[in-house]
């Protein structure tokens, strides 16, 4: 696989290890206890055209939102898998009237594909309910490269804006890999459980186009 394809899926790996659906900056809230979901997506992104389709399922286990992340991306005749754990906690504000939570959320990420290099991402995030209506979501962390290891800083902000009890309008504007990052998107609800994603992106000086959406399930677990 060449360098150049490698790049452009490492720059695209940011966004598959957040727990909110394919938006990257995530809110500080974990599962109710007894609670499971999983995520599914596809997107395409980047000059190369990369097609990122994820899969991601996770549980409440005592105070701790546990999950897994599984990614296929491809390009051009080539892909890769990249799988691996995470872990999040709300460690402030688990009340769900509670007007602002922060929580702790770290992941392992695994090349399979080129046997199991590894990288990773810590992140810090807080949520604001500003109205009623409207969360503010902030992230602060780093990202560690499966390619040679690296480590670079992330963050972002993210309003997200609820219509009616169906649909939320949402935007956000981070950093990850070097490259700033402007998405777009709406949330709707089919059922309080399920819901689907839509956004589209920019992302780096050229401004360059990218596309998503995504299915939520969260469903009675253990």
């Amino acid at each position: 696989m060449s360098r150049r394809v490698l790049a452009a899926f490492l720059c695209t790996l940011a966004s598959a290890s957040q727990a909110g659906g394919h938006f990257d900056v995530d809110d500080a809230g974990t599962l109710d206890p007894g609670r499971c979901q999983y995520e599914i997506w596809a997107g395409r992104f980047g000059e190369d055209k990369v097609t990122d389709y994820h899969f991601g399922p996770a549980c409440r286990v005592g105070p701790v939102e546990l999950g897994l992340s599984l990614d296929r991306y491809s390009v051009l005749g080539e892909h890769a898998y990249f799988l691996g754990p995470q872990a999040k906690w709300t460690f402030f504000g688990q009340d769900p009237d509670a007007r602002l939570a922060a929580a702790v959320s770290a992941s392992l990420t695994f090349d399979v594909t080129r046997g199991g290099h590894t990288g990773g991402q810590f992140v810090i995030p807080v949520s604001w309910r500003a109205l009623d209506s409207l969360w503010i979501h902030a992230n602060l962390g780093a990202d560690w490269s499966t390619d040679t290891g690296e480590r670079t800083g992330r963050g972002g902000l993210q309003a997200e804006w609820a219509m009616n009890d169906a649909v939320s309008l949402i935007f956000e504007r981070f950093r990850a890999f070097g490259l700033w990052t402007s998405r777009g998107g709406m949330r709707y609800s089919i059922t309080p459980s399920i819901s689907i994603d839509l956004s589209a992106s920019r992302t780096g000086t050229q401004g360059v186009w990218g596309y998503a959406i995504g299915l939520n399930h969260e469903f009675r677990g253990f």
